[in-house]
């Protein structure tokens, strides 16, 4: 080994000859060129000491285990750095320098570690104050690390505001946190402000690798992908549980004794699960989920993973890219293509919601293997349910139900009651169950979109005569005076109406000056004077009342229609909130236009 050997590596033979030392201490980082997954931070800081631009305060924040203590040490070791030929800040650290190794160990003097967590009064942060005022013993700068810095009172971050805003100039504070959002605004306006990101599982996998290798252990790369993905992004963590596996399996790592240590389903085996549950076979999944609970998997863990396969093929339908995760198995990506090309973002979302709620309900159950059988049904006695488009048109005649399921209380294909069938055809229904009763694990195809050609233009035609309130709000909608024809719907009650006369009566929200608007406007419209009086009889109901009613006449009607009423039925939770009726031909002359002919015999109808 060269003299400018890895000030980690002097460390790690020191722990060969003395006690055990566990991997994530044993290759902590020592500086910057070791860190994975933080190249932002590293080009910063980088620029910033090239430049001598240096921060009097950093704060580092992160999820656990991505090195926010490891990287206040580097940052310290940078500040101080000194050889027999650089005397400077550096951030080129791979000749170790003469306070690197007591810094590295956390034993300088000058450099002084805190956990907050532990010192949170005020009290500490006067010690540290009070400290402050004194120059550093043998380095060129006196650092100070908090590690949970979210800890300290509210008290503590007070008193350190005035030293944090100006420090002496051979003072420089560190602080690192897992709870950004508890620090005070104050504080963190006062620090360079670097967020260490979760470390991608690709390149989790090929540090772990390395240490394997390292290490001289033969390590599965299914097991470093299963390491990686229970790390979720933590360095520490995926190192603490490769040292976990490595007692486990003696000394040689393989996926079988990952996924009995962590507790976990086989892959591929989560994916035939899947597959029965997408096809609506209960049996099939209920004993592939018995048979991974005989192997040692936990219930909670099976859904987990199903959740993520679930969330994986969705991804995959939208980002073929996702593939290429390095964490991902050669099964999951071929047969996650496949289920991505065949099911509907419909049926992904609404299995995703269903297992969401579903986990919880095992997590906190006292017979969580019940509770896992009991979502499975669920899920895969969804995939039998037809939508709720392929139940209008079976009951509109388009043939049975999916899967042979009758028509519900018999409903004809046609009720042959005018346009109630085109009413149902447009009625809206929702669903208060969170639609799982119209879920059908299948891709279904897009109805055909058909286009009418544009109707021919159409002469204009000379004014309609004034007959009715209705045709006075139509004039208003033809000169787009819509605020207008909001208040003759709501405020006007017509009593009588005659050419260049009308008689109404108002409500008691009407506008004072609504008349003297509406002889006007009348005027205007019409090209004649009109007469417009406030009579003292009772005038009928506002154009608004008559559309309620109307509207609530429509409602009943809809549920007393029989095919309604099915529909109804096959869906508990169902309701009508919407009924829109398509314009047909007046009926009275439809039936004048259309010949009867007389019956032949008294028994023909």
């Amino acid at each position: 080994m060269s003299e400018a050997g890895n000030l980690g590596t002097e460390s790690r033979e020191t722990g060969k000859a003395g006690a055990y030392r566990v991997l994530a201490r044993k290759y902590r980082p020592s500086n910057f060129s070791e860190l994975i997954g933080q190249e932002p931070m590293v080009r910063t800081l980088t620029n910033a000491f090239a430049t001598g631009r240096i921060a009097q305060a950093w704060m580092l924040t992160g999820v656990r285990g991505v090195g926010k203590t490891t990287t206040a040490r580097i940052l310290a070791r940078a500040l101080n750095y000194k050889t027999p030929t650089v005397d400077r800040p550096s951030v080129h650290l791979s000749i170790p320098g003469e306070h690197c190794q007591a810094i590295m160990e956390g034993r300088h003097v000058d450099v002084i570690e805190m956990d907050a967590a532990s010192h949170t009064g005020i009290d500490d942060i006067r010690d540290i104050i009070d400290r402050v005022r004194y120059a550093p013993v043998s380095a060129r700068y006196k650092v100070y690390i908090i590690d949970e810095v979210h800890m300290l009172s509210t008290q503590a971050f007070n008193g350190l505001l005035k030293t944090l805003e100006e420090p002496p100039p051979h003072v420089k504070f560190i602080f690192a946190t897992t709870e950004i959002r508890k620090v005070p605004i104050t504080v963190l306006s006062r620090c360079q402000r670097f967020d260490l990101r979760r470390i991608d599982a690709g390149a989790l996998v090929g540090h772990l690798s390395s240490i394997a290798a390292k290490e001289g252990i033969s390590v599965d790369d299914e097991a470093l992908a299963m390491i990686a993905r229970a790390a979720e992004g933590s360095a520490r963590d995926s190192l603490s549980i490769l040292d976990q596996a490595i007692a486990h399996g003696s000394g040689a790592v393989s996926a079988d004794a990952v996924r009995a240590m962590l507790g976990l389903a086989d892959r591929a085996r989560i994916i035939d699960l899947f597959e029965h549950v997408m096809k609506g076979d209960v049996a099939a999944a209920l004993a592939e989920f018995r048979a991974q609970y005989d192997t040692g998997a936990d219930p909670a863990a099976v859904l987990t993973d199903l959740a993520e396969f679930n969330h994986l093929v969705t991804r995959l339908r939208f980002v073929p890219a996702a593939a290429d995760d390095a964490s991902l198995s050669e099964e999951e990506r071929r047969r996650g293509a496949e289920f991505a090309g065949r099911l509907s973002v419909r049926v992904l979302s609404r299995t995703w919601q269903m297992l969401l709620k579903g986990i919880p309900e095992v997590q906190s159950s006292n017979r969580p293997v019940s509770a896992g059988e009991m979502v499975l049904i669920r899920l895969a006695h969804a995939a039998d349910l037809p939508t709720l488009d392929e139940a209008l048109k079976s009951l509109e005649g388009a043939g049975p139900l999916p899967n042979g399921a009758p028509r519900a209380n018999g409903a004809p294909a046609n009720s042959g009651n005018g346009g109630g069938a085109s009413a149902v055809a447009q009625a809206r229904m929702s669903s208060s169950n969170g639609g799982a009763q119209t879920m059908r694990l299948v891709e279904t195809q897009p109805a055909p979109v058909t286009f009418s050609p544009a109707p021919e233009p159409v002469a204009e035609t000379p004014v309609v005569p004034v007959k009715s309130l209705a045709d006075i709000v139509a004039l208003a909608d033809a000169n787009r005076d819509m605020a207008f024809k909001v208040l003759l719907k709501r405020c006007v009650r017509p009593v009588r109406i005659e050419p260049g006369r009308l008689d109404v009566t108002l409500t008691d929200d009407a506008p004072k000056m609504l008349l003297n608007d509406l002889t006007s406007k009348l005027r205007a419209w019409t090209g004649r004077n009109w007469l417009v009086s406030l009579s003292k009889e009772e005038g009928g109901q506002t154009l608004a009342e008559m559309e309620t009613t109307k509207r609530e006449n429509a409602f009943s009607d809809a549920k007393a229609d029989p095919t309604v009423a099915a529909i109804l039925a096959r869906f508990p939770g169902a309701k009508i909130i919407d009924v829109r009726i398509p314009d047909v031909p007046d009926v009275e002359q439809a039936e004048a236009e259309v010949p009867v002919e007389p019956a032949a015999d008294d028994d023909e109808i």
